[in-house]
């Protein structure tokens, strides 16, 4: 299997990327916990206007990099591993999969108490982390899991998406909502008649921004509905779809998700933060993460496979995809932004102990990950010299 140049360079992005979101939240936590404490929690909590400066890089630039989610599915659906049902099939039911079992282990745990809104927590998986992780095993990785823990992860942001949605809104201002959809109609309207300009598309998803964050639906929906209007053409390096979604991997890469990771990870651990993580919630968010998450992309991949639906590609084992599972595990970024959204309303310290048990997860299941990987996958063997 050979990988498109739009491929790889997304994989060498997410995978530098995954590398920096580790460094800058290490960063993070030693300062949250340092002598400056006080002074660096109260700079993220700082306002600039009517939000803190956190929450204009959660409802802000976040909007960015779902627009970058937005345009990546876009190009998997028309020219990539989601173009055709028999390709597409092995990752979405491993995403399926890799969604509803940890939410099914979080609610047994949770259900009627406070925390149920939590349920979606553990079905997110951080792109950038599990590809940064991956790459660290070098020519061991077979293609095929590469572009499988691609878009299993991809498919399940847009999962993740679809839970913000449906259900983390609490009222709509349908007068709001409906200005927004109608600007987006008018966008389509200019796709439809082939403008390819990118600037009224841009205005246009500012607007439609502002409209969506006042409807009561939170915001970074506005990213990935405006990458479906901006033109996609052949998805040719000349494309605005193309050109944009080139644009955005470093500045998401590099800037966007690393200020997130600094900005909700100054959690100032006190001597007893332990005590947390024996709450039906934190448990769930951990079980549902690190157990939940390869039990169910393992299964429904297995029985997506034995009922004829996909085959299993001839260079990956069910060991390759047990691995993806618990590297599937890392929830970090879309964990803790559905975290701010289910339990905004329920204090901050269910909110802190609820990233303390998704740190640890994601740890944990990361570790476990690439060590089963790098003793489950053998290395590329080395073409003779003549």
């Amino acid at each position: 299997m050979k990988l498109t140049k739009t491929f790889k360079a997304f994989f060498e992005s997410e995978k530098s990327g995954g590398l920096l979101l580790l460094f800058v939240t290490i960063v993070s936590l030693l300062l949250a916990n340092s002598s400056i404490q006080t002074e660096y929690i109260a700079f993220w909590a700082a306002k600039l206007g009517t939000h803190s400066l956190t929450e204009w890089i959660n409802d802000g630039l976040m909007t960015i990099f779902f627009l970058l989610i937005g345009l990546e599915l876009e190009r998997e659906m028309y020219q990539g591993e989601l173009s055709s049902i028999k390709n597409a099939a092995l990752p979405i039911f491993g995403a399926f999969g890799g969604m509803i079992i940890p939410a099914g282990i979080f609610l047994v745990l949770n259900f009627g108490t406070i925390t149920q809104n939590g349920a979606g927590i553990p079905m997110a998986t951080d792109i950038a982390f599990a590809i940064g992780i991956l790459s660290l095993l070098g020519n061991r990785v077979p293609t095929s899991l590469k572009v499988f823990l691609t878009a299993l992860a991809v498919i399940d942001d847009l999962g993740a998406i679809m839970v913000i949605a449906i259900f983390y809104t609490e009222s709509i201002a349908y007068l709001n909502l409906f200005i927004a959809l109608a600007i987006m109609g008018g966008l389509f309207i200019l796709n439809r008649r082939k403008v390819h300009n990118l600037i009224p598309y841009l205005i246009g998803g500012v607007a439609m921004w502002y409209f969506m964050l006042n409807s009561g639906i939170h915001a970074t929906i506005t990213g990935v509905l405006l990458a479906f209007v901006i033109p996609f053409g052949n998805g040719g390096k000349k494309t605005s779809s193309y050109k944009l979604q080139h644009f955005l991997h470093n500045p998401v890469a590099f800037f966007i998700l690393p200020l997130f990771a600094i900005a909700n990870t100054g959690i100032a651990i006190g001597s007893e933060w332990y005590e947390g993580l024996n709450h039906p919630n934190t448990i769930g968010i951990i079980l549902g993460l690190v157990i939940g998450k390869p039990l169910g992309i393992w299964l429904f991949s297995f029985i997506a496979v034995s009922l004829g639906i996909c085959t299993l590609p001839r260079d990956l084992k069910w060991s390759g995809i047990l691995g993806a599972g618990m590297l599937g595990g890392i929830g970090f970024t879309m964990s803790i932004f559905i975290t701010l959204l289910a339990f905004k309303n329920d204090g901050q310290e269910v909110i802190t102990y609820s990233k303390i048990a998704i740190l640890i997860a994601s740890f944990i299941a990361g570790t476990i990950g690439f060590i089963w990987l790098k003793f489950n996958l053998r290395p590329a063997r080395k073409k003779a010299t003549k």
